[in-house]
């Protein structure tokens, strides 16, 4: 993307003691940022609130980042929402993040609009309560002829299930007569999952600490660099994305290789 320096020094321009723009080369910033946004609810507990609280404060930082994203200039920005296996939480749990969603993207189409953000979908949407699904549609519809940064929303999605799926669909098609099952390679899979088109993400960031994937992007996170912080979703800002972008150009990428000396 083109990346607007006058908007993105304003942006950064207040910065506390141990980060800022100047840390950051402008020339290396990843394309594809995914995160794992983790601990709602441990914030709001930690607050003596209840858990959706923390859900409600979540949806701040999540502005932050599509608007964070947007200033750096990213191609992509995706993030996991919605798991399969969340269907397990409480009821009124489960309810209020469906109604969040929903409510949620209504409020942020101004933003999509404003920031010419493409919204896109990762996984089963079709499973999501009729009002969740209206709302997705519409999102998908009004910023369909967008052409500025992907912001991919990973919705009951798992990624065992996804590549499931994308085997399913390669099996069907060779059944058919549609492909030669001797030809199927990594690019056939690839193109058969959820973010077919999509680069790779170049940074995984998963906030509260927690050291696990939890089901996510299993596929396209072999060769990602991960960065995990203790700070919790509801606190993760501009600036801690900074200081997550000023990590991955601190390390060196191979992708499997040796650094010729």
């Amino acid at each position: 993307m083109r990346l607007d320096t006058e908007k993105l020094r304003a942006y950064y321009s207040d910065a506390p003691e141990d980060i800022s723009l100047g840390d950051i080369d402008l020339d290396r910033i990843p394309a594809h940022v995914s995160i794992i946004m983790d601990g709602n609810g441990r914030w709001a507990t930690a607050r003596g609130l209840d858990r959706s609280r923390g859900h409600v404060a979540g949806v701040d930082s999540l502005r932050e980042a599509v608007t964070t994203s947007v200033r750096l200039g990213l191609d992509a920005l995706s993030v996991y929402a919605f798991s399969t296996e969340n269907w397990r939480r409480p009821q009124h749990e489960v309810d209020l993040l469906m109604h969040l969603f929903a409510t949620t993207l209504v409020k942020e189409l101004p933003l999509f609009h404003q920031e010419n953000v493409r919204l896109r979908f990762l996984g089963d949407i079709d499973a999501l309560p009729e009002r969740t699904r209206t709302v997705f549609q519409r999102g998908l519809d009004e910023t369909a002829d967008h052409d500025g940064m992907t912001f991919a929303l990973a919705v009951n999605y798992g990624s065992r299930a996804e590549i499931a799926r994308a085997a399913r669909q390669i099996a069907l098609e060779a059944a058919q007569g549609l492909i030669d099952p001797a030809g199927v390679d990594e690019r056939a899979v690839s193109e058969r999952l959820y973010t077919a088109g999509l680069p790779d993400p170049d940074l995984l960031i998963r906030t509260s600490g927690e050291m696990r994937l939890s089901n996510y992007l299993l596929w396209q996170l072999a060769y990602t660099e991960f960065y995990v912080t203790p700070t919790l979703w509801p606190d993760f800002d501009r600036w801690e994305f900074l200081r997550a972008v000023a990590a991955f150009q601190g390390r060196s990428r191979r992708f499997g290789g040796v650094v010729a000396s």
